[in-house]
Order: C-alpha cells, then structure tokens, then sequence
C-alpha cells in the first residue's frame, strides 16, 4: 500500500506542465484571443500617420506618431457628441484613395498585422482619425464673414484647431476661419456625423466628400471608438479634451 505522501509525488508528477514545444503555441493562441476580444468589445492601439489632427495629434510620414488609446465602452452607454475626437471606418468615397500598406511577404504580413493590434503599424484599413463637428439633425456651414464653423447658426469653439494654418487660404473661395473653401449649408442626415480635422486646411474631411450618398457624414454604425488619450511617446503622454464646442 502506497503512502499518502507517494499518491501525493505522483499527483505532482501527473500534473507537470505541458512541454514547452506545446506549451508555447498555446500561450501565443490564447494571447491572440484575448488581444482579438479586448479589441473587438474595449478598445485598442491606432497609430496617428498624418497630420491632419495637428496640433491635437502628432503624425507626419516618416516621423514617429502618436499611439493612441481609443476605447469603445464610453459609446456603449451614450451616442457620440460634437467635439469628441473619434476613430471610425471609411465610407466608400472616403476610401477612393486608399492603399494596402501590408508586404507581399506573408511572414512580414504577419508581424505587420500583429505589430497594428500594439500601435507599432497603422492597421490595414481606412480607419480614419477625426473631431466631430455635427450630428444628425443639424445644419453645418461656413460662409464668407462667418467667425468659424457654423453649426445651427452659431459659431462653434476653435480654439483647439491649427494655428497659424499650415497652408495658405484662397480669399476669394474661403477663409481661415472656415479653415479652406465656403461650404455648407449641410443638412446632417439622422445617426451621422459631420468630421473635420483640427488641421484643417490639411484634412481631407467630410468638406472634401459633400457630393457622395451621405453629404460627407459619417454613419453611427461605422464609428470604432473614441479617442481617450496619447500614450506614446511618452513626452506627449496625456489625455485628449472633448470639448463642448457648440457652447460658446
């Protein structure tokens, strides 16, 4: 008869980790699981690739941009509000120009797509970074002699947008408080949004796409999260103000 201290080693030694050549794969599986629902149902890392957010959000082409923090709980439990600055999907006049930045290589391919869940890779999508201006319902517009973009007939906050413009404005078309050319007035459709960059004379905005099936808005459905703070690199580390800009 056994001793309760032999059934006890041989307990142990039925129980031994799996070797590591299975082990291993397991861990990695189970990590990408767990990364695919964090980001499915909480958030994820973007990395900012253009300066079309400036001041706000720094990004440029062959600079080091800012990683972001965008969660997707806040949208759970209200509706996205003018002045948020959000992450959304691409409609089809939004994604005209876009390209596929993977590698034909399958192994690069592969260590791209795992670097974007990180922030380390822009994803493979048009997934755009922008503030909200309007939501359904409301009139937008810029017009010569407006004091700023006009929402409703009142002007909204700018006190977050470029300043000086990067680029120069034609007078004869725009102004620098429309931050380009007149537009407007725009009727926002029910459940859409009206986006513009904080770089404005440098975004190609819902301005540039007046003319496709959703008057440049952007539908509720294809909004992926909002945008709660930069966490690299670190000297730029902090949050990232949702303004009320609506009420001047």
């Amino acid at each position: 008869m056994s001793s309760p201290r032999n059934r006890g080693s041989r307990r142990d030694r039925e129980t031994k980790s799996l070797p590591w050549y299975v082990e291993f794969p397991v861990i990695i599986v189970v990590t990408m699981i767990i990364m695919v629902i964090l980001q499915t149902l909480i958030g994820r890392v973007y990395l900012i690739p253009s300066a079309s957010m400036e001041p706000t959000l720094h990004g440029c082409e062959g600079c080091t941009g800012d990683r972001i923090a965008v969660e997707k709980v806040s949208y759970y439990l209200s509706d996205p509000e003018p002045g948020d600055v959000i992450v959304f999907e691409g409609t089809d006049s939004w994604n005209a120009g876009f390209e596929s930045h993977r590698s034909a290589n399958p192994v690069v391919r592969g260590l791209q797509n795992v670097g974007s869940y990180v922030g380390l890779v822009a994803p493979d999508e048009n997934n755009l970074v922008k503030r909200i201006i309007a939501e359904g319902g409301q009139t937008v517009s810029c017009q010569a002699g407006d004091p700023a973009i006009m929402v409703d007939g009142q002007p909204t906050d700018q006190s977050f947008i470029q300043q000086p413009a990067q680029y120069p404005v034609d007078t004869q078309s725009g102004s620098e408080a429309c931050g380009g050319a007149y537009f407007g007035p725009v009727e926002v459709p029910e459940n859409q949004y009206f986006m513009m960059g904080d770089n404005r004379t440098n975004s190609l905005d819902s301005r540039y796409h007046l003319g496709d099936q959703f008057q440049g808005t952007i539908p509720r459905e294809n909004i992926q999260g909002k945008v709660q703070a930069i966490i690299l690199p670190v000297g730029r580390f902090g949050g990232v103000d949702d303004p009320d800009i609506q009420q001047q």
